[in-house]
């Protein structure tokens, strides 16, 4: 099964959840607690699904490349480094652990 569905899914909701607030709220502004909960649920969505994918099917198939790759992107952009450079360097590192377990 392919993330997609999800994905598209959390997109649709994301999407409803955003638009539903000034259709209901009118002019008037949310509470600032509402607002910080609205402004992390997609972050925290995403999280979820790359924890769920990174995992595999069951939480078996748990693969030490894509882990290296995930572990060197957020080091990459904790240093700083552009989005696009962290992506490469990421893809680097998981192609040369790749390559060392096979």
């Amino acid at each position: 099964m392919t993330p997609w569905p999800a994905i598209a899914a959390v997109a649709v909701l994301c999407f409803a959840i955003k638009a539903a607030g000034p259709a209901v709220l009118g002019k008037r502004d949310l509470p600032p607690r509402a607002r910080a909960v609205i402004a992390l649920m997609a972050p925290a969505l995403l999280a979820g699904l790359v924890v769920v994918d990174v995992a595999g099917p069951e939480w078996s198939a748990v693969d030490p490349a894509v882990l290296a790759g995930l572990g060197a992107v957020v080091l990459l952009r904790a240093c700083r480094l552009p989005l696009p450079a962290a992506l490469v360097g990421a893809a680097l590192v998981a192609a040369i652990v790749r390559r060392m377990i096979v």
